[in-house]
């Protein structure tokens, strides 16, 4: 069968062992009949049922990665976007050519809308602030999107909390304005569980454990809800940077975006996680670097967070435990921050220059440098 059009919930499961899995050898063909995609809007170019399986990746325990990166825009959220704008839609809200939509973003939900935007005919406004990827924000504008960047931090609730002072100012001023509101809306939730959870639940007899990195909190809100149905057993695992307060951490300076929260969004009120990770910067970019070197894969910085707390979790694991993580993006997005020596060494550095952390992330930056050098004496 040949997925064609809008049947977007309906791809076939393709799993990977190894990234050559992806391309064709000699003699090969790219992709077997029912794998075959043809799409007709951009809007349907979503990867649904990729998964990275990673051997002994935690402890003797295989992982399998659920990969969202391929998507159009390159991320989880395109989804969210996509539901968030039919919703309003199909609420009578929105109208193409008339609505202003309007929403706060560090990169990949603003990049999402200006596609859905772009595509449906409404003119779009990110919020945002210095912390946000530069080539998303160039995205937004080259599909078309508005972006204002919010300079000062809020004393109480940091970048977040001027980027909504910035939203409810637009809405204040623009009649034909509409916020999206990602941090409350059930559409947020709906979308993940419809789709990402669907798709996980689908193609798994089991699954004993969910690693979920939290933002917004709508994918994990919408997974949770989903494979509790079918895995009434399973553990739902909520991945934290430090510093971020959605669940009741104290409040910090945070520098990777797309995860982390500095104002508690509502929507957390229905995640109910079983268990909450708090994962370090530094250990996040370490959790990066080593999966590129290992996996042969650049993850984004909130995926190299998911990564961390699941190995943090490791002992935990019981033989025969299935279990899945999700990876939000990929990490070319962030070759000038998370993969940038420079930037790391600027942003993270530690004042204490015997941190353990800080100590770790510069022997696994040394050991990268030094492998071009080994590869060459083994030659």
């Amino acid at each position: 069968m040949i997925p064609v059009g809008n049947d977007r919930y309906q791809r076939p499961f393709w799993e990977v062992s190894s990234l050559t899995d992806c391309f064709p050898g000699e003699g090969q063909v790219l992709l077997h009949t029912d794998r075959t995609m043809i799409i007709e809007s951009a809007l349907d170019l979503i990867f649904r049922d990729l998964f990275y399986r990673l051997p002994a990746f935690a402890g003797s325990h295989d992982v399998f990665l659920k990969l969202e990166g391929f998507n159009v825009t390159g991320s989880i959220k395109i989804k969210t976007a996509i539901e968030l704008v039919e919703d309003l839609e199909q609420r009578g809200i929105a109208r193409p050519h008339e609505t202003v939509l309007v929403e706060s973003s560090s990169g990949n939900l603003g990049l999402a809308l200006s596609l859905v935007c772009a595509v449906k005919g409404y003119e779009f406004i990110c919020v945002t602030d210095p912390n946000a990827n530069r080539s998303a924000i160039r995205g937004i504008e080259l599909y078309g999107g508005r972006v204002l960047v919010v300079e000062e931090r809020d004393p109480a609730n940091g970048f977040l909390g001027s980027r909504l002072k910035k939203i409810d100012q637009i809405l204040r001023s623009d009649p034909n304005a509409v916020w999206l509101n990602q941090y409350a809306n059930l559409a947020n939730k709906n979308a993940h569980a419809k789709q990402t959870g669907n798709e996980i639940a689908r193609e798994f007899d089991r699954v004993d454990w969910i690693f979920v990195g939290t933002g917004t909190t709508g994918t994990l809100a919408g997974v949770a809800e989903r494979l509790r149905a079918k895995f009434p057993d399973i553990i739902v695992v909520a991945v934290e940077p430090v510093g971020s307060v959605t669940f009741g951490g104290a409040p910090a300076k945070r520098n990777i975006p797309g995860i982390g929260t500095s104002v508690r969004p509502k929507l957390a009120d229905l995640a109910k996680p079983d268990r909450i990770v708090e994962v370090s910067e530094e250990k996040t970019v370490e959790a990066c670097l080593s999966f590129v070197r290992d996996y042969h894969l650049l993850v984004g910085g909130s995926s190299g967070t998911v990564l961390a707390a699941v190995q943090q979790l490791a002992p935990e694991f019981r033989s025969g435990d299935t279990i899945v993580a999700i990876s939000a993006d990929l990490g070319e997005k962030y070759l000038d921050t998370v993969y940038d020596p420079i930037w790391v060494d600027q942003v993270l550095r530690s004042e204490d220059a015997e941190d353990p952390e800080w100590v770790e992330l510069e022997q696994t930056y040394a050991r990268l440098a030094d492998a071009p050098k080994r590869q060459l004496t083994a030659q």
